[in-house]
């Protein structure tokens, strides 16, 4: 029998997306139809998300959402059934969904995502045209408050799924927010939304989510611990019987260097010679040398999370190995500062493009030899899975998801041929470092840097598996 599954999300790729999470949310419905789950998403009405909205109907008016008029539209835009908050006062904002024009966070987030909370309360009960549902499945802090709304109601209500992709992102804001909640005034407590004298939208999901998950198993243990907790260790290792792991996958529609559009030449493992005309884009894109050093890329937020700063400060040691690196991203106004006067100082050898562009993130990973992803700490991450599945080989530290994804090319490795990529810990510079040396001697060897290319792309990637672990937990959280 079907399960009937509302998620809620701030983002769904390809409508609007800031970071994997986007990615997740748009392609994780199409797997779990397969194994018996129909999901429904709700979305924020963005600009481009009401663009795309096809199909629509209207299944409720809200007269006054925090300011203003509301609507829940359902459609479909491409392969996703949708619900939309149509909250112009609250959505209606171009660009980022989360950051206004100045660069600071929107100052009446916490309204608009409360809103997008109550919406999705009110769909999973059932309103309108809608039946109920049967699970609710909340992304991220910004769905954080579905769970205690449901719980608050004090009824038997709709099984909920917390899934974690970023612990370091909470939603805590002032204690004066409270009252506008519409929450019973016992859910400001240490059992609800409460935390430290703030309240918590992640907090409160954790608190009263039935199961918790993250992206990775190994992330999953490292939450419940003070290097990794951010604060909410106590808690999730408290419930420590509903928390677990899931790794993520990319989707191969998106994600096929043997189809890639975006490709200058498609390959696969059998063609990969057919990279070096990727490989010569990627160059005169970023007005690197053309010649054969092993070429680095990176595709990233510019944070401290991500490490970027321990990659700028490991820049000369990357040079004078010959290597060369093309870096696209944005963030950190010193790191964006810092990449651009390495680009100016090492032409030719350094390349760096501050921004995103979607194609062009795909054009890196099918040119590039490796991808370095020195994350301090990463819940799964994407970027390396792209890079297996385009033959570029990982170089990423031994954190959460990336030390669930990525074997390491050590001598018992490489010997019984299951090497993918080339991992270092602990996660500072000498061993960064480290890891570049190794790269840049393993890429010097051509059959043995093939092998762990071919090796990493004939993984498991994609969502079939992956869809199939959150419908199981889905049913066994039915039966109880």
């Amino acid at each position: 029998m079907s399960i009937r599954v509302l998620a809620v999300a701030s983002e769904a790729f390809p409508l609007i997306k800031t970071g994997g999470l986007a990615d997740v949310v748009g392609a994780l419905p199409a797997a779990l139809a397969a194994h018996g789950v129909a999901v429904t998403t709700l979305l924020p009405g963005y600009p481009a998300v009401m663009a795309a909205l096809a199909d629509r109907a209207d299944i409720a008016v809200l007269p006054d959402l925090y300011g203003g008029p509301a609507h829940i539209r359902a459609g479909r835009a491409g392969p996703l059934d949708l619900f939309v908050l149509d909250a112009p006062h609250l959505f209606d904002r171009p660009g980022n969904p989360y950051v206004g024009p100045a660069g600071t966070d929107w100052p009446d987030n916490p309204l608009r995502f409360a809103a997008l909370a109550q919406a999705a309360e009110a769909l999973a009960r059932g309103m309108g045209s809608v039946a109920p549902f049967d699970l609710v499945h909340c992304h991220d802090w910004q769905a954080g408050l579905v769970p205690a709304y449901l719980a608050a109601s004090g009824e038997r209500h709709q099984k909920t799924v917390m899934t974690v992709h970023n612990l370091a992102f909470q939603g805590q804001f002032p204690a004066e927010l409270f009252p506008r909640l519409g929450l019973p005034d016992d859910a400001f407590s240490v059992d609800g939304v409460e935390y430290y004298g703030m309240v918590g939208y992640l907090k409160g999901g954790l608190r009263h989510a039935d199961a918790i998950t993250t992206v990775s198993p190994t992330y999953a243990a490292e939450i419940m611990t003070p290097a990794c907790g951010m604060g909410l260790e106590g808690l999730i290792a408290g419930r420590a019987d509903v928390v677990s792991g899931i790794v993520n996958g990319i989707d191969p529609a998106v994600w096929s260097p043997a189809a890639d559009p975006d490709l200058p030449a498609t390959f696969d493992a059998r063609t990969l010679s057919a990279r070096k005309q990727n490989r010569l884009a990627l160059e005169t894109r970023f007005g690197l040398d053309h010649d054969k050093a092993p070429l680095f890329c990176v595709v990233s937020r510019l944070t401290w999370q991500k490490g970027l700063d321990l990659l700028e400060q490991a820049l000369p040691t990357l040079i004078r190995l010959g290597a060369k690196l093309a870096l696209l991203g944005s963030g950190d106004r010193s790191l964006e500062t810092a990449f651009r006067d390495a680009a100016t100082r090492h032409h030719g050898r350094v390349g760096v493009i501050i921004g995103y562009d979607e194609a062009l993130s795909h054009l890196m990973v099918g040119g590039a030899d490796a991808i370095l992803v020195p994350s301090r700490f990463e819940p799964c991450g994407l970027t390396q899975l792209y890079g297996l599945a385009y033959g570029c080989v990982p170089v990423v530290s031994r954190v959460g998801g990336l030390a669930d994804t990525v074997i390491d090319a050590n001598d018992a490795a490489l010997e019984a041929g299951v090497a993918t990529g080339v991992q270092f810990t602990p996660v500072d510079v000498p061993s960064l470092e480290m890891a570049l040396r190794r790269t840049v001697a393993l890429h010097a060897d051509t059959a043995l840097w093939r092998r762990i290319q071919k090796r990493g792309m004939a993984g498991d990637l994609g969502w079939d598996r992956r869809a199939k672990a959150y419908a199981d937990l889905f049913r066994s959280l039915l039966k109880s």
